[in-house]
């Protein structure tokens, strides 16, 4: 077995290991209202959610894969040398997203994946083998990685815009309405909780897909970059398994943390998550489930009662976003001198 083919199949593995804990990592954004809203048990909420989630990658598109895929050109490269590039930059990705979930902290898979990558690529290969993009947005087009960044900066504003609004309409059409009305909304997360999770298949499934797609065009195993079934299929029953572990402690920080959660606050939030999610697969658009569930929470809190939004612990998680990509580029970037040692 030659060293291009091994490293082939170390590097799926890893695509799949950083999908599971992207799904791990991420379960706590799509459940963390409805349990604490008491919609759901937490069997119930998990079951639920991975069923859809498994849907997402499989009915979503590919539009997000597209993206991710294209924004790092290592075709001027020798295969193994390619190849090795990438899986330090999903090196860097999964250690950040490992470390963020033991410290219980919601940050982004899909930060840690573009710093990890980017940061690797560019101390590798140099600056100009990342399709930056940012030359293009003078003629109004999005590509490369000023298309990630717009979308993970403009995707949490547009969240908690939504949430806001839609939470002040939301009160004002059930004003003077029956406590009793709180069983119906509980209900009505059935389907909303699964439109979340099936949005968040769409897009986060599809930034794995994106690299393992990737991954095979460097190899010179396909001929050109178009999304095979069988790396939908694995990176959807990959994710689902890893929405299965769960991540409780993600879950308390974003359901107790930020504000408390009644179920109008949960169903609005699900209805906002989910809409901008599949909005931005729709776009090509990848962007952070942790900080559009996060943000329309914040919304929803503002619009109602603005002093009762714990803001100390929003501070934190964006806080944490900001790092992200640095950290997760200096891990991807630390890998690299290490097997540089080696070779």
């Amino acid at each position: 077995m030659d060293t291009l083919l091994i490293l082939a199949i170390v590097a799926i593995v890893i695509v799949l290991v950083f999908e599971f804990t992207n799904g791990f990592h991420d379960a706590a954004n799509i459940i963390a209202t409805v349990i604490a809203s008491r919609a759901m048990t937490p069997v119930q909420a998990v079951v639920m959610v991975a069923f859809f989630e498994f849907l997402g990658p499989l009915l979503g598109g590919t539009a997000v894969a597209d993206t991710i895929g294209k924004f790092i050109t290592l075709d001027d490269l020798d295969h193994v040398t390619a190849v090795t590039i990438v899986l330090c930059g999903l090196f860097g990705a999964i250690s950040w997203n490992l470390l963020t979930w033991w410290r219980g902290i919601p940050s982004s898979s899909s930060h840690a994946l573009v710093g990890g990558l980017a940061g690797v690529v560019v101390v590798a290969a140099g600056s100009n083998h990342v399709a930056w993009g940012f030359a293009e947005l003078q003629h109004g087009h999005l590509t490369g990685v000023a298309k990630v960044i717009a979308a993970l900066i403009l995707s949490p504003i547009i969240g908690f815009g939504v949430g806001f609004l839609l939470h002040r309409t939301a009160m004002l059409l059930l004003r003077g309405a029956h406590p009793a009305i709180n069983r119906d909304l509980r209900r009505l997360q059935f389907v909303t909780s699964a439109g979340l999770a099936f949005s968040h298949g769409a897009n986060d499934a599809q930034k794995s897909m994106g690299i393992l797609t990737l991954v095979l065009l460097l190899g010179g195993f396909i001929p050109k970059f178009e999304v095979p079934f069988w790396v939908m299929l694995a990176c959807s029953l990959t994710i689902t398994l890893g929405i299965l572990s769960g991540g409780w402690q993600i879950v308390r920080t974003l359901g107790f943390s930020i504000y408390k959660i009644r179920p109008i606050h949960a169903l609005d939030s699900q209805v906002t998550a989910a809409s901008v999610i599949f909005g931005a697969s729709v776009f090509g658009a990848p962007v952070s489930t942790t900080h559009v569930v996060a943000s329309s929470i914040m919304g929803i809190g503002a619009s109602e009662r603005p002093k009762a939004v714990r803001w100390s612990k929003a501070g934190e998680i964006v806080t944490t976003w900001v790092v992200t990509i640095p950290g997760a580029a200096l891990m991807a970037i630390s890998c690299y001198l290490v097997v540089q040692l080696f070779i």
